[in-house]
């Protein structure tokens, strides 16, 4: 059987979501009876990953106290430190040990994704970064102007929504790739993918067509908190 090994990045200070973090770090953030990042352990688990780095900087103490060496959930944690804020994928420089392929991916998301199905179908495929992406609807509350070159009205389009297709915060990384990522340096997934596009890297995006929620901001939270009581996520 193939290790899985996953890291999940939790050294961001969730400024978007106080007052609530004001105490907590945002992974650490209960929906349900569990903490955020407790569900997607135990979800990660449940699909065949049987190690786990924690990338943690601020308030990484209560982390360290909480989930020791995993054994409470029979999987191995371990942790590095960020001295300093390193962004989405620089803490990825810190560590030594990566395997040929590995999950990176935020400590708070919300998904039934199927993080087993997505590190196979990464490792059978040609890339050398694969993201989970989902469909997105955006409402605009206004009315949308449109103009001719003129500036003359043309048309208008009450309330419009549109449709983009955004990362998740999964992904699938090849270890060659921390080569692109410069060390001890803040350096986040938009910079990494420009690099890798101008480079030619083979980049490619699952599509998830499940639930995806990221709980960054407090209505996303509140959110998280009725779906995860009405939905199965995790089994207990």
């Amino acid at each position: 059987m193939i290790d899985k090994r996953a890291v999940i990045l939790c050294g961001g200070k969730g400024t978007r979501l106080k007052p609530y973090t004001v105490a907590l770090p945002k992974p650490l953030m209960p929906i349900g009876d569990y903490p955020i990042i407790e569900v997607i352990i135990r979800q990660l688990k449940s699909f065949g990953f049987n190690r786990i780095t924690l990338a943690v900087n601020h308030q990484a103490d209560i982390f360290k106290a909480f989930f020791g060496n995993g054994d409470k959930w029979n999987i191995k944690i371990d942790y590095v430190l960020e001295q300093k804020p390193l962004g989405t994928m620089g803490p990825l420089t810190l560590i030594d040990d990566l395997d040929d392929s590995f999950l990176v991916m935020n400590g708070d998301i919300l998904s039934d994704i199927d993080f087993g199905a997505f590190f196979e179908l990464h490792v059978k495929s040609n890339a050398i970064f694969s993201i989970s992406s989902f469909k997105r609807q955006q409402l605009v509350d206004f009315g949308v102007l449109e103009k001719s070159n003129k500036n003359y009205l043309t048309g208008i389009k009450e309330k419009p929504e549109f449709n983009f297709e955004v990362s998740m915060g999964v992904y699938m990384v090849n270890k060659e790739v921390v080569e692109q990522i410069p060390s001890n340096s803040f350096f986040g997934f938009d910079s990494l993918m420009l690099k890798l596009i101008e480079k030619k890297y083979t980049v490619e995006l699952f599509e998830h067509k499940g639930y995806w929620l990221d709980i960054g901001r407090p209505d996303d939270y509140m959110m998280a908190t009725d779906v995860f009581a009405k939905h199965k996520f995790i089994n207990d």
